[in-house]
């Protein structure tokens, strides 16, 4: 049974990883928007965020009647295959009832896409769940933050803090791609995909 094909309960458990950097100094950093996706679903569902066996902070909640287990990892990003490994194998969980949410340097700024399956792009953190899952077959969900700016080393782009007109692209695209979790979890993957994957700014629907 895939993201796509059922929804509800006979699908079993959806895991919903979000990744990040652990600790109050990286919260509103563009590299931690999928932990910012989590933790906005957590608020939404009434579920709270608690440090398990895992290597992650996890939360079990419930949307459109099926069960959603919310994580995010106690790992730095270039680990969070430790945690996505140690999640699935205690969930006795296979990879297409995962979904990951995380940022991309390849998207702009607020723009969101659903991917079921694809290389890392640079991401540490999606590289170090492939080698932990030995796979790149796994649900995403990507965050937009854009390229650095002429001059800007990528990994400072990526540790700083958007400000003005970015922060509040990015915060909107935080609550979409929340509300795309949902849709998965609700509906399936192939419509929330068709959904979310359009630019929200556009009119032509594109």
């Amino acid at each position: 049974m895939g993201l796509g094909e059922l929804t509800g309960e006979s699908q079993g458990p959806l895991l919903v990883l979000g990744l990040g950097n652990p600790g109050p100094n990286y919260e509103l950093q563009r590299h931690n928007a999928g932990a910012r996706v989590v933790a906005l679903l957590a608020r939404r569902l009434g579920g709270h965020l608690r440090s398990g066996r895992t290597a992650s902070w996890t939360a079990r909640v419930r949307s459109g009647g099926r069960e959603v287990v919310l994580a995010r990892p106690r790992t730095f990003m270039n680990e969070s295959g430790v945690a996505g490994a140690r999640l699935t194998a205690e969930l006795r969980l296979s990879l297409d009832h995962v979904l990951v949410v995380y940022d991309d340097l390849d998207l702009k700024v607020g723009r969101l896409r659903l991917r079921r399956a694809g290389s890392p792009g640079g991401h540490n953190g999606i590289r170090s769940l492939q080698a932990h899952w030995h796979s790149q077959e796994f649900a995403r969900v990507r965050i937009g933050i854009g390229r650095p700016p002429e001059g800007v080393d990528a990994v400072e782009y990526v540790l700083g803090q958007p400000e003005g007109e970015e922060a509040a692209l990015l915060n909107e695209a935080c609550e979409r791609a929340a509300d795309a979790v949902l849709a998965v979890a609700e509906r399936g993957f192939e419509s929330a995909m068709a959904e979310f994957n359009r630019d929200p700014r556009r009119t032509d629907g594109s």
